[in-house]
């Protein structure tokens, strides 16, 4: 896995590795010098488009990561099941009696639609 840098760091690096001076790299680029210092210092982070802007006009290309969910959301929601079935087999004494199905048949009947 390439190393996660920061904004300032990645357009440092561009910078560094393209050869250009900040000048004729934010030219390329088509931002101002004084914004392209401000990105290398940390001082503002560069937006999506203009960090491809800043890479492309570099010599470079960036490739975004594919995102994936951290939990498979259907294996999260079997679990959920499961855990609040096990919490309605607890004992417990109610208050007052309700008629409305449970949360579990609830979620069941969600998944099923």
């Amino acid at each position: 896995m390439p190393p996660a840098w920061s904004p300032a760091e990645l357009v440092a690096q561009i910078q560094e590795r393209s050869g250009l001076s900040q000048a004729e790299l934010a030219r390329r680029a088509g931002i101002p010098r004084s914004v392209l210092n401000v990105y290398i210092r940390g001082h503002r982070e560069p937006g999506a488009e203009a960090l491809m802007r800043i890479a492309a006009a570099g010599g470079c290309e960036l490739r975004l990561a594919e995102r994936r969910p951290p939990v498979d959301a259907e294996r999260a929601g079997e679990i959920l099941v499961q855990v609040l079935e096990l919490a309605e087999a607890l004992p417990y004494r109610p208050r007052a009696e309700i008629d409305t199905p449970s949360l579990a048949d609830r979620l069941r009947e969600r998944a099923a639609a």
